[in-house]
């Protein structure tokens, strides 16, 4: 039986998602990174350092059955498993899930353009919902690129899709960027 250009992608999303889970699996797991694992390093290369399993990752991801599949300057990439846990009473996957993959993705393509010192905060966040996901979509992507990053400002935007392409949501978002205050 011949596979279909969707089935294949399917396949190798599933793929890359176990190699990356195995690895994050065999780090330090879900949490927060101290401050001496992520002093003096870019943005890229925390979300690096968070990738390869040698720093925590975020909790949430757990949590809602998705995680960060990709990153390089400017771009974040997540990867989730829509589940019966995360559906709405009208038997669609809830628009808050859908809501959190798309800002993992902008925020983290944000982060990536972060120097040391560095950080943001979502200062406002839209999402358009143009099609239902609902179980039966096996995975999605949210990928997250930034438009604009400045000294006080980032603009990105992500689209949550299909191993098919489909496109079920897409997202902006503006972040606000300022110094870390240092430990007196």
């Amino acid at each position: 039986m011949t596979q279909t250009p969707s089935q294949n992608h399917l396949e190798a999303w599933i793929a890359a998602e176990k190699q990356i889970t195995d690895r994050l699996d065999a780090g330090p797991g879900p949490g927060v990174a101290r401050p001496e694992q992520i002093a003096g390093k870019t943005g890229l290369e925390v979300m690096q350092a968070m990738l390869n399993g040698d720093i925590p990752y975020a909790a949430i991801a757990k949590t809602l059955d998705f995680t960060i599949i990709e990153v390089s300057p400017g771009v974040a990439i997540f990867q989730g498993t829509p589940l019966p846990r995360h559906l709405n009473p009208l038997g669609t996957i809830h628009g808050g899930w859908i809501a959190t993959m798309l800002d993992s993705a902008l925020g983290c393509s944000v982060h990536t353009l972060m120097p040391p010192g560095r950080g943001y905060t979502t200062a406002e966040l839209g999402v358009n919902y143009v099609k239902a996901v609902t179980p039966k979509v096996q995975r999605v992507r949210a990928e997250g690129k930034v438009i604009h990053c400045g000294r006080q400002l980032a603009t990105a935007e992500a689209r949550l899709f299909g191993p098919d392409g489909t496109l079920y949501a897409h997202a902006t978002t503006t972040c606000l960027v300022f110094e870390i205050p240092t430990a007196r």
